[in-house]
């Protein structure tokens, strides 16, 4: 068996790519990876056969590619993934393997070639609608007329007149992902008003024909809490491991 590893644009493996976002059906994180030119991208041949790709980016800086975020093969293939990997890893020189737990394949890859793993963000999908009301509160699109102050939120919240919360929708994920972001004025917490707006983004998500999602960091208990009660549900976590050093 021969296995040949050759950098590749991406118009290069976007079927393959097609295949591995149809088959595992969830947000992609680091979708937008590709689009942005921050990844470079690695087609596997076996015998001379189309199998598969990986990519790399970097985590700390977008210049460097020392991080593996997608791998994958085709099924007749897997039976040599652990082969594929290891000429991938020499070839591409990565130090770091990052995968969504929801993503099976790269995350056993993770677990077989990483020490020193550990969770960066959970990650989250919808579970159920819910209908909180806060009496006074009006959730709207920003107008041109108010305040930014640094927020460039399309959405708000707004109650006693002033605008207490803020969020929208990141759109540069696989589609039909959407991912709600939000924050609210320290003065203005532990109200409900980014439960409030978690829940309207939903709304708006649905009918935009996108399916909400979001995450939050793994130590953020107050946001993994607001987005449960808004109805969100945990679906996986991004991991991270240091590859081990692979011995001659």
């Amino acid at each position: 068996m021969r296995v040949s590893i050759s950098k590749i644009g991406l118009d290069g493996i976007r079927d393959l790519r097609t295949m591995f976002l149809h088959e595992n059906n969830f947000q992609f994180v680091c979708n937008k990876c590709h689009d942005y030119g921050w990844a470079d991208t690695w087609l596997f041949r076996i015998d001379n056969v189309r199998v598969g790709y990986g990519s790399v980016w970097g985590t700390d800086r977008r210049q460097d590619r020392d991080t593996i975020f997608e791998f994958y093969l085709l099924p007749p293939y897997r039976k040599h993934a652990s082969v594929v990997f290891e000429e991938f890893q020499m070839h591409c020189k990565a130090i770091w393997i990052e995968s969504q737990s929801n993503d099976i394949f790269l995350t056993t890859m993770l677990y077989r070639f990483c020490e020193n793993s550990f969770a960066e963000a959970i990650l989250f999908e919808d579970g159920f609608q819910t209908s909180f009301e806060i009496p006074g509160a009006i959730f709207r699109k920003r107008s041109e007329h108010d305040p930014m102050n640094g927020d460039d939120s399309e959405y708000v919240v707004e109650a006693g007149g002033e605008i207490v919360a803020s969020g929208g929708l990141m759109l540069n994920y696989n589609i039909p992902y959407a991912d709600i972001y939000m924050q609210t004025r320290e003065t203005h917490r532990e109200k409900g008003y980014a439960t409030y707006i978690v829940q309207e983004l939903k709304r708006i998500a649905y009918r935009m024909g996108r399916m909400p999602a979001a995450r939050c960091n793994i130590g953020n208990r107050i946001s993994q809490a607001t987005l449960e009660k808004a109805g969100m549900r945990v679906c996986g976590f991004r991991l991270k491991g240091a590859i081990r050093v692979l011995e001659d």
